[in-house]
């Protein structure tokens, strides 16, 4: 069974998330409403996986990813980015941290199920 911690500042995306994944396989685990706790979260819970939406208050999905990775270099391998902000630029953002997934809000739930069981 994987853990996901979802680290996005909207309960509904909690949910969605939540019910977007295959209960028999993975559980979520923790919500973390902002980058800070999202940072705090992972270090305490130990994550398999981890769902970080970009534009949030405070410390943003970009930061909290880059302090994450800081910590833990292999978390560029757990680490799903979300956001309403699909655009190359943000893209190549998140290459240069060293993850691989940028998944467009709304989510899809094809898109969705193959990031999350392709990470290493």
């Amino acid at each position: 069974m994987k853990r996901i911690l979802v680290v996005d500042d909207s309960s509904f995306a909690y949910n969605e998330i939540a019910d977007l994944v295959p209960s028999d396989e993975y559980e979520v685990i923790a919500h973390a409403k902002d980058g800070e706790e999202g940072i705090r979260l992972y270090e305490e819970l130990k994550p398999d996986i981890v769902t970080m939406d970009i534009i949030m208050p405070g410390i943003d999905g970009m930061e909290a990813a880059k302090e994450i990775i800081q910590k833990d270099p292999t978390a560029t391998h757990k680490i799903i980015m979300l956001s309403s902000l699909c655009d190359m630029d943000t893209l190549n953002e998140v290459h240069a941290l060293g993850m691989r997934h940028l998944i467009p809000k709304p989510i899809e739930k094809d898109v969705f199920l193959y990031a999350i069981s392709h990470l290493e």
